[in-house]
């Protein structure tokens, strides 16, 4: 094995396994978020889900982070990364109950996962280095952050709510201050861990389509009923078309936009594009999940009106956060997204009486006709734009600034 040559530090390498292995951990969260859902479908559940989402987006982005500045195929980092998956199955198990019986099960997790991500970031980093300098003045706050949510996990829940949320704040602070500082940002590993994450999180519609079935094969002598077969084609069909909407176009331009950055400020755009903007496309996939589910399990029946809102709020988080990464990275308005966003909410509030398998199918036409407009305007116009130099890039960098 002397033979093998590990990639330099320098070099923009793909994801280790040990990262995809990691990241099958939040399947298991991710579900768990959905049956919180889909058993307290109010404002209340929403807010409690949406709370729980943002923690555990804390440690995912920390080990994204890490593992871009230090090598993922060191066995040091796969043993931290092994060390991180295990402290996550007892974090996801407590989803449900974390503002209930189980917050410092949820919390002390967390707080590990995140620690271990930062502490393999300082250590891998050389010391004479501007980034180790950005690291240690990035992990004074956060260290506070995750203290105060660990103690968060052993008040009351009126309490653990107000102080999970300092931590998060305490966290956007970090963040925020260090886009200022020296980072390794290897575009391409960026883009691989951002479309894994989305890939776990749109497995959750299949895990949803799945639910359906069993519970409709269990309820049913004969099989599923035709209109349960279509609302389940037409939920896949639904997945598809997001994956499609996302890894066509949209991922290999925001890592092209990335490489085009000049270094030094490649870390406000990694922060502003990935840590920040892909938190509500994640959760917006997690969100229809919900409203899919719902529909696919009563096809024909019209759909509750907290489903239905919760699939529009789900799909305007996830083409709004596209959307957003877009005009953050070319200052360009994804104008086809923001119209099938609006279309997507009338139907929505319209399609009261609406069967839910209707509403599935009618939700695919909506954005098969967004992706169909958006290809032919700017792929299928003989007037097409010259691609931006890096000067552009600069300026449009310092234009989002």
């Amino acid at each position: 094995m002397r033979g093998l040559d590990i990639p330099e530090r320098s070099e923009d390498f793909t994801a280790d396994p040990v990262e995809l292995f990691f990241d099958l951990a939040y399947v298991f969260a991710f579900s768990q978020l959905v049956a919180l859902l889909l058993a307290d479908p109010t404002w209340d559940g929403i807010g409690e889900a949406s709370l729980i989402f943002l923690l555990m987006w804390l440690p995912w982005s920390q080990f994204t982070w890490s593992a871009n500045a230090v090598p993922g195929n060191q066995r040091s980092v796969r043993i931290l990364f092994l060390i991180a998956t295990a402290a996550s199955v007892p974090m996801a198990a407590a989803v449900t109950t974390a503002l209930g019986d189980n917050g410092a099960l949820f919390a002390i997790p967390l707080a590990i996962i995140f620690l271990t991500a930062l502490g393999m970031m300082v250590s891998g980093l050389n010391r004479e280095s501007a980034e180790f300098g950005s690291a240690i003045r990035y992990a004074g706050p956060n260290l506070v952050a995750m203290a105060i949510i660990v103690i968060g996990g052993f008040v009351d829940e009126t309490a653990r709510i107000t102080l999970w949320i300092i931590g998060i704040v305490i966290f956007l602070f970090a963040t925020l201050r260090a886009g200022d500082g020296s980072w390794i940002v290897r575009s391409g590993h960026f883009a691989e861990r951002h479309g894994l994450i989305i890939i776990i999180a749109m497995g959750e519609v299949i895990v949803a389509l799945g639910n359906s079935v069993v519970k409709e094969l269990g309820d049913k002598i004969d099989g599923l009923a035709s209109g349960g077969v279509i609302a389940l084609v037409a939920a896949g069909a639904f997945a598809g078309l997001l994956f499609w909407s996302y890894f066509d176009r949209v991922g290999p331009a925001f890592e092209h936009r990335s490489e085009q950055i000049p270094p030094e400020r490649r870390g406000r755009f990694a922060r502003d594009v990935y840590t920040y903007i892909h938190a509500p496309i994640v959760a917006g996939i997690i969100l229809a999940a919900v409203g899919f589910e719902e529909m696919a399990l009563h096809p024909d029946d019209p759909t509750p009106a907290a489903y239905r809102y919760i699939t529009a709020a789900g799909f305007a988080l996830f083409f709004g956060g596209i959307a957003a990464g877009v005009y953050r990275s070319f200052q360009e308005l994804a104008k086809e997204r923001l119209v099938a966003i609006a279309a997507v909410g009338v139907l929505m509030v319209v399609g009261a009486d609406l069967h839910g398998v209707w509403l599935i199918v009618l939700i695919d036409v909506i954005v098969f006709a967004t992706l169909t407009v958006e290809h032919v305007r700017i792929e299928g116009s003989p007037r097409q734009s010259p691609a931006r130099s890096v000067d552009d890039a600069r300026i449009g960098d310092d234009v989002a600034q």
